[in-house]
């Protein structure tokens, strides 16, 4: 059972707890007129001096590099993030694999109330959408190489309804392909492979070729410096999502601001 398979199955079984806790039709309640209080794909969208925008990632850990800021406190983190100048922050919500949680996110949400925040999890069920309202979410990951086109169609059209933003996250061409068929409008091209955990920063440039000039475009994955927000620029990406590098920064106000004041200029896609 490869890493997928694994996140999938635990993913599948805590599902299925928090319906125990919460059933679908009373969280469907809850949520009835609760609509996102940010624009995710507005603050991440390129501005007019066409800057490349950041989404700073508040993550604990990862399968791929262990541990990497367990004892954090993700208020101080989120707040470094506004001070260095984020246009957006993704909050990992799971548990397993990457030591996040739903309360990570609702703190978080409680101390930037004003900043679009990003729910990174793995989304199988059209629960944890109305789960990510509950909790504050202004925008979803959802991950093509776990989820069929269909329901990839189902949750974008669920999304939408409820003016969540989602980012859709694509690794291979068919992937892309998927996404843009079932009508993504944000779509991310992450350099990892989630199943050998490889990084190559050659996926983006290969799938930026073949992205429409009017999705908005993430490159996640692998950018160390900014020299890597560079090429992003040059590849026409809107915006890089980055977690590991300014979570292991001494100081990560400096060192977001060095992303956010050089960001380059987006070149114009053909």
């Amino acid at each position: 059972m490869n890493f997928l398979e694994k996140i999938i199955s635990l993913k599948k079984a805590a599902v299925d707890e928090a319906k125990t806790v919460l059933t679908p039709s009373e969280l469907s309640s809850l949520v009835a007129d609760v609509r996102p209080k940010n624009d995710f794909k507005e603050a991440i969208t390129r501005s007019r001096d066409g800057r490349v925008k950041v989404i700073a990632e508040i993550k604990r850990s990862s399968p791929s590099k262990g541990v990497i800021a367990e004892s954090i406190d993700p208020v101080s983190v989120a707040k470094d993030y506004v001070l260095g100048k984020a246009s957006a922050v993704s909050v990992l919500t799971e548990t397993s694999f990457f030591n996040g949680s739903i309360r990570d996110f609702q703190i978080v949400r409680e101390a930037v109330p004003g900043m679009p925040l990003l729910r990174k999890d793995f989304i199988i069920d059209e629960y944890q959408i109305y789960e990510s309202l509950l909790i504050g979410a202004d925008a979803i990951l959802l991950i093509v190489a776990i989820l069929d086109r269909e329901r990839i169609k189902r949750f974008l059209s669920v999304a939408r309804e409820r003016g969540l933003n989602a980012l859709v996250e694509v690794h291979r061409e068919e992937e892309l392909e998927v996404a843009l068929s079932s009508g993504a409008d944000i779509v991310g091209v992450n350099n990892r492979d989630l199943a050998s955990f490889e990084v190559s920063p050659e996926v983006s440039e290969r799938l930026s070729k073949q992205i429409p000039r009017d999705v908005i475009s993430v490159s996640e994955s692998g950018i160390r410096d900014t020299g890597g927000l560079e090429i992003a620029a040059e590849l026409g990406y809107h915006a890089v999502l980055i977690g590991e590098h300014f979570m292991r920064a001494k100081d990560r106000v400096a060192e977001l601001t060095k992303f956010t004041q050089s960001s380059p200029q987006v070149r114009a896609r053909k």
